[in-house]
């Protein structure tokens, strides 16, 4: 059996109940991804085109920097990494932390929330971001309240033990 890390980013909290679910169902470790600078309710507008997550979006060089770098990802086998969908992409605070470790040779299932947004380019988006030999699964929008079980059911679905 494989170690497992459910690594995530929540800018308003519904990533981050999903990710607890998901650790606690597959009996993973957790590691909160953090901004150093934190994200407010104004830089969050979605309406507002001068809001800063709406700048990061449309400037494709922008790298948050992290609030840290402790994540132990080389300890870990599948590395589960959650994050609210912003325009049909990940935050740009996501490819900073795929930028930050190396991922080679890790199986990474990617994860996301989303009011509205599907996953659009989003693995395109992130792949630079690892290795060629890190092995990518689109784990897909897991926006409904699911049960334990039902996320066990959803990662043996990926082929992911």
């Amino acid at each position: 059996m494989s170690k497992k890390l459910v690594a995530y980013f929540s800018a308003s909290g519904a990533t981050e109940q999903v990710a607890k679910t998901l650790a606690e169902a597959v009996k993973a470790d957790l590691y909160q991804i953090k901004p150093a600078v934190s994200y407010t309710s104004a830089d969050l507008n979605w309406n507002d085109k001068k809001s800063r997550s709406s700048r990061e979006m449309n400037d494709l060089a922008s790298r948050p920097e992290l609030a840290d770098k402790n994540a132990d990802v080389e300890s870990y086998d599948v590395i589960f990494i959650g994050f609210p969908i912003w325009w049909y992409v990940a935050p740009h605070l996501i490819n900073t932390f795929l930028e930050s470790y190396d991922f080679s040779g890790k199986t990474v299932v990617l994860f996301a929330t989303s009011g509205g947004s599907g996953f659009g380019k989003t693995i395109e988006n992130l792949k630079g971001s690892m290795s060629a030999t890190t092995i990518i699964k689109e784990g897909g929008l897991l926006n409904t309240r699911m049960s334990k079980d039902e996320m066990v059911e959803w990662v043996n679905q990926l082929g992911v033990e």
